[in-house]
C-alpha cells in the first residue's frame, strides 16, 4: 500500500485528528493529518494509523482540530480508507453511552460494532534485501534457506506461504537466521479485508456489434463450428441487433459457457481475435430477489385491534410491550408496522435472538420486502456483513433483520425497532466487552433516533413486564391464537409414579412414548426438547466413582458419541473416551444422563421407521445448518425433531401435534434467582410449537415433581399469577427489577492469588460504596475456566438511584487501584452490568 510522504515544511494549516481505536484504552488518540488529506478528512471516516513500534490499526475519526496534543508528538495518519464517513454521529453517541453504562471503553464498543471486513489486517511479509547477493555472501546457508532465497527473487511472501512452501510448521528461527545474515527484510503489509464480489462478463467488441460486421464474422468462422456456436449462444441471450444497449452489459461468463458442448479455448481465440472482450463488474453477494409480493396481509379482528393499540401507545410511549400468546400472529402485526414505517420514509430494524429464527422468518419477509431488506448475523461472511453495512449507508436497505450485533449498523433515519422474543437471553453479549443487552441498547438507540420500539414476547422478561405495569412502557395484549388454533393441552408425565409402575423405558416415560407413537401413526410431527447437547452429560466408573474432568476447567466432560470423544463445553478441550478407568482399571464405565445425541439414538431404537433429526450447536455449525434442518422438517421429511432451546424460538410448523419436554426438573431447580423465570419461558415457548392451524396440540412434560407450584401455574395458564409471585419474591430479596446488578469476576491462574484479590477488592468496594449491598466474594458454580480460577462479587444498586453513575465510577476506581498493586498486576477483573 502506498503511504503519503510526510512533508518537511508546511505552508498550509496543520490539522490533527482525534481517532477512536479498537483497543481497551479509555481515551482517544491524536494523529497528524498529512497535507494532501486536509481537504478530504471527515468525521466518521476510517483511517489507518501506526500504533506502537510495529502495529497498524484501523481507527475512526471522531474530530478534527488544529490543536496538537500536549503530552506527545503526534504521528501521521497513514491513509484514509473512505471517501465518505462509515460511522454516523448517532453511532458515536451510542458507543459513548454503551461504554459509560457497561463500564468498558469506546474502543471495545467500536471493535464489536465494526464488522471484521471493515478493519484492516496487518500481515508480516518477507522480501530479499536489495543489498544482498547470495553468490557473494560469506555466510553459510542451509538447504531450506537457499530454497527460500531463490524463491524470494522478484517477489515477497507471507509467513504462512513460506511455512507451506518449505513444509515446516514454524519458520521464525529460519527467518531470524536470515535477518542476522542480512539476506532478508521483514515488513508489515496492510491489507483491507473487504473485497467486492466481481463477475466476469463477455461482450462483443464495438466493431462487431453491428449487423454488417456480424454477417462478415459468420462468413469468416463458418468453417469453425465451435466458434460459431459461441457467437450464436451470445446473440441468443443478448439481443444486440434489436437492442444495441444490451451489448454494453454483456453476458456473464458462466451463463455464456453454461452449455457443456461449448469450448473455452474457442472463446479464448475469439477474445484474442478481437471479436469478444472480457471485463469485470462488481455484483452483490445477495441473490436478486423477485419483486415483492404486493398482497395485503389480512389481520384478524384481534390482530387489528392490537395493531391499533400499539399505534395509539406509540403516541405516548417510545417503547411498547406486545404480549401475545404463542401462535397469536405477532409476526403479521410486525410486517404491517414495518410496511407503514418504510412507506413513511423511515428505516426499520427487526431484531431476533437466534440465527435459527432468522432462517424461517427471512424467507417469509423476502417475499414481501424483496431487495429493500438486508440480513445481518454471524453466520454471514465478513464480506457479506460489510455489504449490508454499506447498503444502509448508501440507502439500498431500508429494513434490516438481524441478531443482537445488528444494533451497531449505521442507521441515520431509524423509525421503528422491533425486538422479537425480547425475553431471550441470547440478546445478552457475554464475551468479550461490551457485555451489552441488545434489548436495552435498542431502547436507548430509539431515543437517540426519536424512533419507536416494539418489544414482543409470549413470555416477557420479568423486568420488561414490570416496566409495562409501571407505565414506563406501553402495554398491549394479544391473548387469542390466530384463526381456529387453540392453545395446546399440557400433560404431566409423573416419572416417580411411572418408575414404581415400571413403565419407564430408559429415561422415557410410557406416556411420552405412547404419545409419540400415536402422533406418528397419524402422520403428524413431533418435537422433543432437552436443553443439553452431546450424548451424555457425564461418564463415570461404576466401581470407584471416577468422573473424567476437564484439565482446564472445574467441570466434568460431556461425552459426544459421534466424535467418540469427551468434550468440555467451556473451553473446547477434547480427549478420547478411555477403555479402562484410569484410577482402578475397571472396564465398567457408563454414561450418566441424557443429551440430545443420546435421545436421538434411543428414539431410533423405539421408532426405527421414523425419520429423526437433531438440532443443536453440533449440527448447526455451518452457515446453512439451521436452514437445512428446518427445511427438511417443514417439508415433512422429518418426523421427530430433537433439539435444545433452539427449537423453542418462535418457529412455526403446521403439522406439529406433539411436543415432549424431556426433563423439566433440571430447569426448575437450577441454582439461580432467574431459574423459575427461565423454566416458565422455555416450557411455555416450546409448548407453543404444538397445535398450529387445525391440528390440536399436546405437550407432555416429564417431571418427578408434578405438584411443583411452577408447573401447576403453567398447566393452568396462570400468567398473571406467575409474574405476580416473581415480582413479590424479587422485591423481598432486592433483585431486578427492584435493583441493578453488577457482577464482578476476578480471574487468576493461582487460586490463592485469585481469592486474595477478591477479598481485597471486596474491602475496597465496601469502603468506597458504603450502604451498597454486596454479595461475596464467593466461588461461582464453575470455579475454574481455561486454567483460570474464578471468584465473584455481586453488587446490588437500588433501581432509580440518583448515584448510579457515581457508584459505577467508584467501582472502576477500586478495580484500577487493585490492579496497580504488584501482586495483582496479572489479575483479570471482568465487569458485567445487568448479568443474565
Amino acid at each position: 500500500m502506498e503511504l503519503f510522504e510526510q512533508p518537511g515544511t508546511e505552508s498550509r494549516i496543520t490539522l490533527f485528528a482525534e481517532l477512536m481505536l479498537p483497543i481497551p484504552v479509555p481515551k482517544l488518540f491524536t494523529y497528524r493529518v498529512p497535507l494532501p488529506l486536509n481537504d478530504k478528512i471527515m468525521v466518521g471516516q476510517r483511517a489507518i494509523v501506526p500504533f506502537g513500534d510495529r502495529k497498524i490499526l484501523t481507527g475512526v475519526v471522531v474530530s478534527v482540530t488544529d490543536q496538537p496534543p500536549k503530552q506527545y508528538e503526534a504521528k501521521y495518519i497513514l491513509e484514509l480508507l473512505d471517501d465518505f464517513p462509515s460511522v454516523t454521529e448517532l453511532q458515536f453517541k451510542l458507543f459513548q453511552w454503551m461504554a459509560d453504562y457497561y463500564l468498558c471503553t469506546t474502543g471495545e464498543v467500536m471493535n464489536a460494532a465494526l464488522p471484521s471486513g471493515l478493519k484492516l489486517s496487518s500481515e508480516s511479509m518477507v522480501q530479499l534485501n536489495p543489498a544482498f547477493n547470495l553468490e557473494e555472501s560469506d555466510f553459510d546457508f542451509s538447504e531450506k534457506e537457499r530454497m527460500l532465497l531463490k524463491r524470494l527473487v522478484g517477489e515477497s511472501m507471507e509467513y504462512s506461504a513460506i511455512s507451506k512452501f518449505l513444509g515446516v510448521k514454524t519458520v521464525y528461527s529460519l527467518l531470524k537466521s536470515l535477518v542476522g545474515k542480512g539476506a532478508i527484510i521483514l515488513y508489515e503489509e496492510v491489507k483491507e479485508k473487504y473485497k467486492p464480489r466481481t463477475e466476469r462478463r463477455i461482450r462483443l467488441t464495438d466493431v462487431y456489434a453491428v449487423a454488417s460486421a456480424l454477417e462478415g464474422l459468420f462468413e469468416t468462422i463458418g468453417t469453425k463450428p465451435k466458434q460459431e456456436a459461441i457467437v450464436l449462444k451470445y446473440l441468443q441471450d443478448v439481443p444486440v441487433l434489436s437492442h444495441a444497449e444490451a451489448n454494453k452489459h454483456g453476458l456473464a461468463h458462466k451463463q455464456l459457457m453454461s452449455d457443456d458442448t461449448l469450448s473455452e479455448s474457442s472463446l479464448r481465440t475469439l477474445i484474442k481475435n478481437g471479436v469478444f472482450e472480457e471485463f469485470e463488474v462488481v455484483v452483490s453477494r445477495f441473490e436478486e430477489e423477485p419483486l415483492p409480493d404486493q398482497h395485503i396481509i389480512q389481520l384478524s379482528e384481534e390482530q387489528h385491534q392490537a395493531q391499533q393499540a400499539i399505534l395509539a401507545s406509540f403516541k405516548e410511549h417510545s417503547a411498547t410491550l406486545l404480549q401475545g400468546v404463542t401462535g397469536s400472529g405477532k409476526t403479521e402485526i410486525y410486517i404491517n408496522l414495518i410496511k407503514q414505517a418504510i412507506e413513511g420514509g423511515s428505516q426499520v430494524l427487526y431484531l431476533l435472538p437466534e440465527i435459527a429464527l432468522t432462517t424461517q422468518i427471512v424467507q417469509r419477509l423476502r417475499k414481501i420486502f424483496g431487495t429493500t431488506m438486508g440480513v445481518y448475523h454471524s453466520k454471514f461472511s465478513d464480506n457479506e456483513r460489510v455489504e449490508v453495512w454499506n447498503g444502509i449507508l448508501n440507502g439500498r436497505f431500508k429494513f434490516v433483520v438481524g441478531v443482537r450485533s445488528a444494533i451497531f449498523l449505521p442507521f441515520d433515519n431509524l423509525g421503528l425497532i422491533i425486538v422479537d422474543e425480547e425475553h431471550d437471553a441470547s440478546y445478552k453479549q457475554q464475551e468479550p466487552a461490551p457485555r451489552y443487552h441488545a434489548r436495552d441498547v435498542a431502547v436507548v438507540m430509539a431515543q437517540l433516533h426519536h424512533a419507536k420500539v416494539l418489544l414482543g414476547s409470549a413470555t416477557p422478561a420479568v423486568e420488561t413486564y414490570y416496566q409495562a405495569l409501571q407505565g414506563k412502557y406501553g402495554f398491549v395484549k394479544l391473548d387469542k391464537r390466530f384463526g381456529e388454533a387453540r392453545l395446546p393441552t399440557l400433560v404431566l408425565a409423573d416419572m416417580g409414579r411411572e418408575r414404581k409402575q415400571k413403565t419407564v423405558k430408559g429415561e422415557f416415560s410410557g406416556l411420552l412414548l405412547k404419545s409419540i407413537g400415536d402422533a406418528l401413526s397419524k402422520k403428524e410431527q413431533v418435537i422433543v426438547f432437552q436443553n443439553r447437547r452431546g450424548y451424555s452429560p457425564m461418564v463415570n466408573c461404576e466401581d470407584c466413582g471416577w468422573v473424567p474432568k476437564c484439565v482446564n476447567c472445574a467441570v466434568s466432560l460431556t461425552y459426544h458419541q459421534y466424535r467418540h470423544a469427551l468434550v468440555c463445553h467451556y473451553c473446547g478441550y477434547r480427549e478420547a473416551l478411555p477403555q479402562n478407568c484410569p484410577t482402578c482399571s475397571s472396564t465398567r464405565l457408563k454414561t450418566v444422563g441424557y443429551g440430545t445425541e443420546k435421545l436421538e439414538e434411543e428414539l431410533m431404537l423405539h421408532f426405527p421407521d421414523a425419520r429423526i433429526q437433531r438440532m443443536d450447536l453440533d449440527t448447526t455449525r455451518s452457515k446453512s445448518g439451521y436452514e437445512s434442518i428446518l427445511d427438511h422438517f417443514e417439508r415433512g421429511e422429518t418426523d421427530i425433531l430433537v433439539g435444545t432451546q433452539m427449537v423453542t424460538k418462535g418457529l412455526d410448523f403446521d403439522h406439529v401435534s406433539l411436543v415432549g419436554i424431556f426433563n423439566a426438573d433440571r430447569m426448575i431447580h437450577f441454582p439461580d434467582f432467574r431459574s423459575y423465570e427461565r423454566a416458565y419461558q422455555l416450557i411455555t415457548q416450546v409448548s407453543g410449537r404444538a397445535g398450529r392451524r387445525e391440528v390440536p396440540g399436546t405437550v407432555v412434560i416429564q417431571t418427578s415433581s408434578p405438584d411443583h407450584p411452577l408447573l401447576v401455574t403453567i398447566l393452568n395458564h396462570s400468567m398473571e399469577k406467575f409474574y405476580g409471585d416473581q415480582l413479590e419474591d424479587r422485591r423481598q430479596h432486592s433483585y431486578p427489577p427492584f435493583s441493578r446488578l453488577i457482577d464482578v469476576t476476578i480471574k487468576h491462574v493461582d487460586k490463592k492469588v485469585c481469592r486474595e484479590g477478591a477479598d481485597a477488592l471486596f474491602k475496597l468496594f465496601r469502603s468506597a460504596m458504603p450502604g451498597t449491598k454486596l454479595l461475596g466474594p464467593g466461588e461461582p458454580m464453575v470455579s475454574k475456566i481455561r486454567n483460570q480460577f474464578l471468584m465473584s462479587i455481586l453488587v446490588k444498586i437500588p433501581r432509580g438511584s440518583s448515584e448510579l453513575g457515581a457508584l459505577k465510577q467508584a467501582l472502576m476506581q477500586c478495580i484500577q487501584q487493585l490492579l496497580k498493586e504488584k501482586e495483582h498486576r496479572n489479575t483479570r477483573v471482568i465487569v458485567d452490568v445487568d448479568p443474565v
